[in-house]
């Protein structure tokens, strides 16, 4: 049986792009690289341009200033059908307004590499198959994608995207709805695909502790601009933390990982540090 496969990762990259929503700037000057077999992370705060990034390299809003390439390419002078063979989008949330199943769904990743109108051949049956087994969402290949649960739908918009086959993912938000075991299994997959098939994956999230596990690397956005950039527990600071959030966070690292761990601080607990005088910092 063949599996969603790719040719190897694609390399993004955007120089001082700028984004303006009629007069109010969304992105400013943000450049930033995303290299085959990495797993970078955009954050920050609801409207710092996060989405509006991945939209502009996905080639859904044109009209940017400054420059995207993939794999150096003007996404601006590739076409949506070539643009989608390498890169594939899993976004936050998808509405479905036609009955179609989830094998259906699936399916229409495989349009980036047909022809005209042809149908779908035997292989791109399988391995829209083997994307629904990946993404732990089998059981769901029959059914009304409209009468899914929104995790459930997640899962198989994740299938769609690896149906693609694509160098690159372009993630926003794709575990908001799902529960934490598939959190970390969508998460353990995309590393699969960076680790094994250099598959490069640019993911917009808010949990902290997902981009502290998964994250190659961080870009932490404040008002439109890229604020820190750089290893991941090098930006995940609790300067930079609370300077872009502007909330308190406690910033240590997981005994059992090693990766950072960062919790949000209530009134109750800053009181409880500074009674036992310790330091939100590291």
């Amino acid at each position: 049986m063949p599996s969603p496969d790719t040719t190897g990762g694609v390399r993004i990259l955007t120089g001082d792009t700028s984004f303006t929503y009629g007069t109010e700037p969304v992105l400013r000057s943000v450049s930033i690289t995303v290299e085959p077999g990495e797993i970078v992370g955009i954050l920050g705060p609801n409207g710092s341009g996060k989405t509006t990034l991945l939209k502009i390299i996905s080639g859904v809003v044109k009209g940017y200033e400054g420059s995207v390439t993939v794999d150096g390419r003007e996404v601006r002078d590739i076409g949506p059908r070539e643009l989608a063979r390498s890169v594939a989008v899993v976004p936050q949330e998808t509405e479905t307004g036609l009955p179609f199943t989830a094998t259906e769904v699936v399916l229409m990743g495989r349009h980036a590499h047909m022809k005209g109108l042809a149908f779908e051949s035997e292989r791109d049956v399988e391995i829209a198959k083997t994307a629904l087994e990946r993404t732990g969402a089998s059981h769901l290949a029959s059914r009304n994608i409209q009468r899914l649960s929104s995790g459930e739908r997640q899962r198989v918009i994740f299938a769609r995207a690896l149906a693609q086959e694509p160098g690159a993912i372009l993630l926003d938000e794709p575990t908001s709805f799902l529960d934490i075991r598939y959190q970390v299994e969508i998460y353990d997959l995309v590393r699969q695909l960076a680790s094994e098939q250099g598959i490069s994956a640019l993911t917009a999230l808010h949990d902290l502790n997902l981009a502290a596990e998964y994250c190659d690397r961080i870009y932490l956005l404040k008002e439109g601009r890229v604020f820190a950039e750089g290893a991941t527990d090098d930006v995940l600071t609790y300067v930079n933390l609370t300077t872009v959030f502007e909330s308190d966070v406690y910033v240590d690292t997981n005994d059992l990982t090693g990766k950072l761990l960062v919790i949000p601080l209530s009134h109750r607990a800053k009181e409880k540090l500074k009674r036992e005088k310790r330091e939100p910092i590291r």
